[in-house]
């Protein structure tokens, strides 16, 4: 399923800027595409709205995918639609609400909060 840009703004929890910030994240990725079938790939940082990953396989822009990965504080699975293309570099925005958005908020506060305290300016 591909969403328009107005079908976008009535997504819940859809966001249209960056608003948050991102944190580094390397963790394995399964992206389930309705046009490309399981895409694995590695996470490249993570943010309350979205995640950037390297994939091996092309996903196409507009799509809502199935994303699957493990956070430190336990496992996400969650949809979202791929905004983003640079090479292998792919941006996909959380399209919905729930326990793994509230996970996802978690570990971004815990990791904001062990990048204060490994801060070398501090």
């Amino acid at each position: 399923m591909e969403l328009n840009r107005s079908e976008t703004a009535q997504v819940p929890g859809f966001v249209e800027a960056r608003q948050c910030p991102r944190f580094k994240l390397d963790v394995e990725i399964q992206v389930y595409s309705r046009s490309n079938g399981l895409v694995i790939g590695h996470t490249v940082d993570l943010s309350e709205s979205g995640i950037a990953a390297m994939l091996k396989m092309e996903v196409p822009l507009g799509e809502v995918v199935q994303l699957e990965f493990t956070l430190p504080l336990g496992q996400v699975e969650i949809g979202a639609l791929v905004r983003q293309q640079q090479a292998f570099r792919y941006g996909f925005q959380f399209v919905e609400q729930g326990p793994a958005r509230e996970l996802i908020a978690r570990t971004c506060r815990d990791l904001s909060l062990e990048q204060l305290l490994n801060d070398p300016i501090r």
